[in-house]
This record gives C-alpha cells, structure tokens and sequence, in this order.
C-alpha cells in the first residue's frame, strides 16, 4: 500500500491495520481532509490489546479522556466491515497532520534498516514526534517520543543510535570508531581527546589533562566495564539456572550485548594497555561481605549492586570521552533498574504463592451468614488463595464481605485477595489484590496498596504476560481457558496460552476460565500447576470435598 505524501511502499501490522480501520469510524465533521490525529488516538485505544493502547493506558489516557478533550468526536451508528488482518484494504486518506506522523514514524523504522511495516507503537510515536495538537495533550499527559523510543528499543531489542540519545552537540570530538592501538603512535593515552584550548580563568576542562589523568580514566573504564559484565553474567545465570525464566533470561542476554555495543568505542586492546591488575592498590581489599553469601537472593542482589554501580561509574567516565558514550550507559543502568523490580518481585511471589495451587473466586453470597459458612468450608479445606469478586454488591456492603473474610483467613494458610478494588482491599487489610487489562495500572495500584501486598494480573496474550512480568506483578490470572459460567469473553486463548507461560514465564500463573474436575488433567498437561475456579467449587454439592479433590489433583 502507497500512502499519500510518502513514496515508499509502506505496509501496516495486522494490529495497527485494525487500529486505523477503528480511527475511520470517528469523525468531527463532515469536510475534514483525511483521518485526524485524535481519531487515531481512539483508534489505537480500541485495539486493547496492542503495544501502544498499553502505553497509554499505562499514562492515564482513555477512550473517556480523548473525548473529553475532543468532544466533537462522533462515532455513525453504522460501522464498515472489519478490515480481513492481512493488510490489503486501505486505511483511507490521511489529513495533512496525521500524513507528517505516518512520515516520521516510517523515517525512524528506515534509519534501523528495518522493512517499512508500521506497528500501532510506531503510529503513536509518530504521534508524538509531529507538531500537532494530539502530540502537545499527550506530552502533558507525560508521553514523549524520546519515552516511547525507549520502549521500543527494549520491545524490539535494538541499542538505539548514540547521537539519538542525547540533544545538542557532543562535549568534545565525538568517537565515531573504536579507538585503536594501531592509531597510536607511542604513548596509548594519547588516543583520548586532547584538552580543548581554554582561557586562563575559564572553569575545569571536561576532559582530563595530562597524560597520567588520561591513563587513569582508561584504568577505571576497564574496571567498571569488567565489573557490569561479570555482574551482569552472575545475574543472568541466576535468572536462566534458579528461576528458570525463558523471559527474563532473554532481556538480560540483550542487555549484555547492548553492554557490550556501548564498550566497542574504546577497544578492548586500549583498555588492556592501560590496565594495570598488578598494581592495583585496590585487588587486595576486601570485607567480610564480599567473600561470603547466605543464600542464592543474596548472589543476585549483590551483583545487581555491583552491575549498577559499574554502570554509574562508566557514565560518569565516559562524559569525559563522548557524551553520546555517556548517555547509552545511563539507559542501560535505568534498565537495569526495571529488569531488578521485575526478578525481585518474581522471587517474591514464587516465595509467597509456592504452595499456593487451588484459588477460588468467591462472591458474596445472598445473606452474611451464607458468605461466613462457605468461607470457613473453604478455609478448612485448604483453599491456598480465596479472591472476593462480586460485581453486584454495593460498595459498603461489599467491604463489610471483606472485613468479614478477613476475619475468617486471618491466622490460616488461607490468603485473601480482593478483586479490582485496591482502595477496598486496603481498607479490609487483604493479602492482595487483582486486577485485569481494563483496570487500574498496576504501577497506580502499587501506589495505593503499597509494596507488601500482592498484586495479580489477568493476562489474554503471552505479550500481556510479559508486559505484566516488567510491570511488577506477583502472579498472573492466565486465560480464559475454556468458556465459564461466571464471566462471558469472545476468544479463549486456551490451553496453548497455557503452555506459552509455563515454557517462558516463571512468576506463579493461575490458569483461570471454566475449570473444573472434567478437564483440570488438560490444564496440568501445559505445564501449569496452579488454577483459579469460582462456579467449579462455590456450585457443587460439597464445596469444601470439590476443593480438596481439586488440591489432590494439582498436588499429585
């Protein structure tokens, strides 16, 4: 498909296809010129599921908000066929503003080399980037072009440029080729950037100034560089070999090699001529700290610390070479920060849910009395997790549930989650709370329950899982697995979702979505060991003898 005002032959994702067919359905008058920015933006906000509806939502912005700031916006009562997700329908004309975002995302893809096929992240960086009204209400709403070309440098795994991390010229002469020892004439020093010329009273040079401060600066650059890899090395071993997370092992392999990609402007042989581990007035230090570990959590913190503050240290260093050196090593250290919370918090779900196999999904039931019986049979049967979801009960009625259920787990194994509702949940002191794709963001529920509490994710998708893994999420609610009873969804991702999470993932996962006794074997045939059922257990005859079933089976 050729778009107008950009010659190249540009195709969109299926996703981004869907969003733009979505973006056709909303208008604001009749002689508008193409399709508008802001329609897009409700476009890529239908498209639930996709990279950049995550991205907003995560911002706070919603269908209701772009309405709100554009409330001409009309949707006809009559839709066009859905577009068949292979590409071939058009989007239609673009407006002049829309036609400068649709430019710029397709130059940022073609400066990677990539093929010109346009995702809806890449739409909404288009977004962004353009100079138009939809790009100025996103940016107050704390959206960037800089922020999302960060995030999809991490989803698609590419070191983003060095002169595109940072504005303006860089301090000194950039390095645009590794610096070699071929190119020095005797003394290795002299290969880092000479002193700019200054006035007697100007402030400090930027970069070091003599040859002695110059071979110092290559010293430290070694040694941070060795020590962020070493670290590095002992974190991802601890993720691949411990947790077993094809995921998170996968995001610390391509941090190493990013790691490795920011070092290639000074070659390894500069800085083995200038290393000096002999000499090292520091190589026979040493605490009580460095040379024991009480556990395994105490290895992976340790060399997070160690990794991190390599990291620091060659930023530092490196402003003293190339700003542009400087800056790919503070993204890889923010990095490193997020790839911490989500190990760190996977350790501690995987330790706090590692019994955990039966979760129950229980309302309120018709009278107090109902609720306090089924409850206690629940508890007594060794239920590991009891969740309270009941949509129909007012607010106040559905907290006197939960201080009730409260009481009753309180001093068991019984944990107890409150669904959707934080504010609730923190209220009746529970154990956790849930969440799905269309609630709160889980940094926004964070926030409110704070850091001991557990929180849990629905996933529909293997990318959501992953999403919620680098979010920070204790378990996840994995499904629908086959149709329920209790809750209506059009697509059933099923079992091979399953499979995809227990053969990538390693934080606890709940398989959730009409379980029960005549089909539990085929969940546990993906590899999953833990389910979540409501109507299973809380309908039966004998709730508390289906839960201890159910429990034998998971155990055995």
């Amino acid at each position: 498909m050729t778009l107008n005002g950009f010659s190249s032959h540009v195709e969109f994702t299926p996703g981004a296809l869907r969003a733009l067919h979505a973006a056709r359905q909303w208008s604001d008058r009749a002689d508008q010129e193409g399709m508008m920015p802001e329609s897009v933006l409700l476009g890529l906000l239908g498209e639930c599921e996709c990279h950049a509806a995550a991205m907003l939502q995560r911002n706070g912005i919603t269908v209701q908000e772009v309405l709100r700031r554009w409330p001409g916006l009309r949707k006809p009562a009559r839709e066009e066929p859905t577009p068949n997700g292979t590409g071939e329908q058009g989007v239609g004309v673009f407006s002049p503003a829309m036609q400068s975002s649709v430019d710029l995302a397709v130059e940022w893809l073609a400066k990677r080399g990539q093929p010109a096929e346009l995702a809806s992240e890449h739409l909404l960086l288009g977004l962004l980037a353009a100079d138009h009204e939809v790009a100025q209400w996103l940016g107050q709403h704390g959206l960037s072009a800089e922020s999302i070309e960060i995030e999809l440098h991490r989803l698609h795994g590419h070191l983003p440029k060095l002169d595109e991390l940072i504005e303006g010229e860089p301090i000194g002469e950039p390095i645009d080729e590794p610096i070699d020892l071929d190119d020095l004439p005797c003394d290795p020093s002299s290969a880092l950037p000479a002193e700019p010329p200054r006035d007697a009273d100007a402030d400090a040079p930027v970069h070091a100034v003599n040859r002695l401060d110059q071979i110092g600066v290559l010293r430290v650059v070694d040694a941070a560089a060795n020590r962020a890899r070493e670290g590095l090395r002992v974190v991802e071993d601890y993720v691949r070999f411990v947790l077993d997370d094809k995921h998170l092992t996968e995001h610390f392999k391509r941090l190493r090699h990013e790691l490795t990609a920011a070092l290639e402007p000074i070659s390894i042989r500069l800085r083995l001529a200038a290393r000096e581990t002999q000499a090292d007035v520091g190589t026979g230090l040493s605490t009580e700290g460095e040379i024991r570990r009480d556990a395994p959590c105490s290895v992976l913190t340790a060399n997070f610390c160690r990794l991190q503050e390599s990291l620091r240290t060659l930023e530092e260093f490196t402003k003293l070479i190339d700003s542009r050196l400087a800056a790919a090593f503070e993204q890889l250290r923010y990095r490193s920060y997020t790839l911490q919370r989500a190990v760190e918090v996977a350790c501690d779900g995987r330790e706090r849910l590692a019994d955990a196999r039966l979760y129950v999904l229980l309302d309120g039931q018709a009278t107090p009395e109902d609720f306090q019986v089924l409850a206690r049979d629940l508890v007594l049967a060794g239920v590991d997790v009891i969740q309270l979801r009941d949509k129909r009960l007012d607010d106040r009625t559905l907290l006197e549930r939960a201080r009730l259920l409260r009481e009753i787990t309180q001093g068991s194994e019984t944990l107890f989650v409150m669904n959707d509702r934080p504010d609730l949940a923190l209220l009746a002191r529970a154990d956790g709370v849930h969440v799905g794709q269309e609630e709160l963001p889980l940094k926004e529920v964070r926030s409110l329950v704070g850091a001991g509490t557990l929180i849990g994710v629905s996933v529909h998708s293997i990318e959501q899982a992953r999403a919620a893994v680098l979010d920070g999420a204790n378990y996840l609610g994995v499904g629908p697995t086959f149709p329920s009873g209790t809750k209506q969804f059009d697509q059933f991702p099923g079992p091979e979702l399953l499979a995809a999470v227990a053969a990538e993932i390693s934080l606890p996962a709940f398989a959730i979505g009409g379980i029960d006794r005549d089909n539990v074997v085929q969940v546990l045939a993906t590899g999953i060991r833990r389910i979540a059922v409501s109507s299973a257990v809380i309908t039966s005859d004998n709730p508390s003898s289906e839960a201890t079933w159910l429990k034998s089976v998971l155990r055995g």
